[in-house]
C-alpha cells in the first residue's frame, strides 16, 4: 500500500515535473507514495499561486497509473458508474460520504468561496473523472470512495499500488 508523507522535497518536484512533464503546481504535500518512495499522487492547495481555484486537491501524477486509469475512463465506465449511483441509495450515500471528506480535507489547506460545495471528480452526483476518485482512494485508504475503490479492483491486473511500476 502507499504511504502517504506530508512533507514536499525538493527530490519530489524534480520527479513531479518529469511525471507531468511540467513543473507542478500547488502541491502541498505528498499524498501517497509508490512504494519505491517516488510521489504517487500529490495534494494540492485550492488556489494556485496566480489565484486560480483548484478544485482537485488529490492529484494522480504516476504516468503509469495515469494511464491504466485512462483505459477505464477510455472504456465508458464512468456514464455506468453514474447510473449505479441513481438506482442504488447505498452507494449514492458512500459517494456523498467520499463527496463529503474531499471538502473537509480541502478545507485543511484554504477557503476559496468560487468553489465553494464543489470537489471534482463529479462527485456526488455523477462520476466524471476517475483520476481524481482514485487518486482520492489513494490518498484517503480504502473506505473513503467507493467509485476510486472499485476502479483499483479493476485496474489490478494492470496496475496496483503495491508494486512499483516506475
Amino acid at each position: 500500500m502507499p504511504t502517504s508523507a506530508p512533507d514536499v522535497t525538493e527530490r519530489d518536484l524534480e520527479v513531479l515535473t518529469e511525471q507531468l512533464g511540467r513543473p507542478p503546481r500547488g502541491v502541498v504535500g505528498v499524498a501517497a507514495r509508490c512504494v519505491c518512495g517516488r510521489p504517487l499522487v500529490v495534494r494540492t492547495a485550492p488556489r494556485l499561486d496566480d489565484g486560480t481555484p483548484f478544485p482537485t486537491t488529490y492529484y494522480l501524477t504516476s504516468p503509469q497509473a495515469v494511464a491504466a486509469v485512462s483505459t477505464l475512463e477510455a472504456s465508458g465506465l464512468m456514464k455506468e458508474w453514474t447510473a449505479r449511483i441513481a438506482d442504488d441509495e447505498e452507494l449514492a450515500a458512500a459517494y456523498g460520504r467520499a463527496h463529503e471528506a474531499y471538502l473537509a480535507d480541502r478545507a485543511e489547506l484554504g477557503d476559496v468561496p468560487e468553489i465553494a460545495g464543489i470537489s471534482a471528480g463529479g462527485m456526488p452526483t455523477r462520476v466524471k473523472c476517475l483520476h481524481v476518485l482514485v487518486g482520492h482512494a489513494l490518498a484517503a485508504g480504502p473506505g473513503v470512495n467507493p467509485f476510486g475503490d472499485e476502479a483499483l479492483e479493476l485496474l489490478a491486473d494492470v496496475w496496483r499500488p503495491d508494486r512499483c511500476t516506475c
